[in-house]
């Protein structure tokens, strides 16, 4: 498909502070989106992807693809296969599972930093104190055995996990979160959506190099901001990873949004070529619901917990990119049983130009062809 052009009716550039980048909406969005991989030049494979973006979110939820496919298939078109991520998770190991996402494996070194001191926080290390036979027994059955499910560990704790929420007595799947996070044990794979464990050395290449603490923590925040191209220094905490950068980078003000932000100059200049494409609802470019809004005008909310009558795009709407704007949400669901794509509405958050509908229409006949199946949408044809 042709790339969406960015050079004409390119606003002006602001003046420019010594020190300061001063930057309009329209470049913003554009670090943004060629940071995230999803402007017209495609990254050549996988691995290359991951290194960019830093993680992909691992999400069981398929009412169109497990998002970490999405993500990838977004980017690598339809030459991308599930099976290359499971082979390079589990074979290849360029790649690694951590706290629900996947990373490269370039980057474990990072995530390492000050395990041996892990965990923190006094009710944990008390409980892991109380629990070291348990703990033993765990890496004692996992070097005899090799490979195991959670299921197939057996509870030996003292102390049972204490919690309100779901991992309350949890205590075998407690337990190897504890010792994943302590370097000592790690995802080597998955059968279905439960994960399989072995001893670190097994899985993790060996002579890691190991960083301090506060320059892992810094190195991670320059990661990150590599991969979003424009964020807040510091902002309000987020699950899963943070979306701000710390004092990495170089700072910039956007016409029009207050406060400073932090930018990775690489991606400063002009050059923009953009495309069209469909996202995750757990897409890097649009997690930060707060900087979507800021910098996209682009309001948008995974409604798949909200009860049918409450949803204003859908069970799992995916938002659609074009060029430099987010333009509107999908609603679709792909029906395995009927092999059909299903899309319910297409909601416009700017009326469509004919270009920008050939072009949504393109990439919803590629997502289908990649998930092998049909499109049940007249309105489409």
């Amino acid at each position: 498909m042709r790339g969406v052009s960015g050079a004409q009716n390119r606003p002006p550039r602001l003046p420019y502070s010594p020190g300061v980048h001063r930057l309009t909406k329209t470049e913003a969005r554009r670090i943004a989106v060629r940071a995230q991989l999803l402007d017209a030049a495609r990254p050549p494979d996988l691995v290359s992807l991951v290194e960019q973006l830093t993680l992909l979110q691992i999400d069981p939820t398929a009412a169109i693809a497990p998002s970490a496919d999405l993500v990838a298939w977004s980017r690598l078109g339809s030459t991308f296969r599930p099976a290359d991520l499971k082979r390079a998770l589990e074979q290849d190991r360029t790649l690694f599972e951590w706290d629900a996402t996947v990373r490269p494996m370039s980057d474990l070194g990072l995530f390492l930093a000050g395990a041996t001191d892990w965990p923190s926080y006094a009710k944990q290390r008390e409980w892991l104190r109380d629990n070291d036979p348990f703990r033993r027994d765990i890496l004692d059955r996992l070097a005899s055995s090799g490979r195991l499910t959670s299921r197939e560990i057996p509870d030996t704790s003292i102390v049972p996990w204490p919690s309100s929420g779901w991992t309350n007595n949890r205590n075998v799947t407690q337990m190897l979160e504890f010792l994943a996070r302590r370097g000592e044990v790690a995802i080597t794979g998955r059968v279905g959506r439960e994960r399989v464990w072995d001893l670190a050395e097994r899985v993790y290449p060996a002579n890691v190099a190991i960083p301090g603490a506060e320059d892992a923590s810094r190195a991670r925040n320059a990661r990150r901001l590599t991969a979003l191209g424009i964020a807040r220094a510091k902002t309000r905490a987020t699950p899963v990873e943070p979306v701000d950068v710390g004092e990495v980078g170089e700072v910039a003000i956007v016409e029009g949004v207050k406060g400073e932000w932090r930018v990775d100059p690489a991606f400063l200049g002009d050059g923009f070529e953009g495309r069209a494409a469909l996202l995750s609802p757990f897409d890097r470019l649009i997690h930060d619901r707060v900087r979507t809004f800021a910098l996209f005008d682009f309001e948008y909310t995974l409604e798949m917990y909200k009860p049918a009558a409450s949803r204003r795009w859908g069970y799992y709407a995916l938002p659609i990119l074009y060029g430099d704007q987010l333009i509107g949400k999908l609603d679709a669901i792909a029906d395995r049983k009927a092999s059909v794509l299903r899309v319910s509405a297409i909601h416009e958050d700017v009326p469509f130009a004919p270009v920008m509908t050939a072009a949504l229409r393109t990439e919803i006949d590629d997502l289908a062809a990649w998930l092998n199946v049909g499109v049940a949408d007249p309105s489409l044809r």
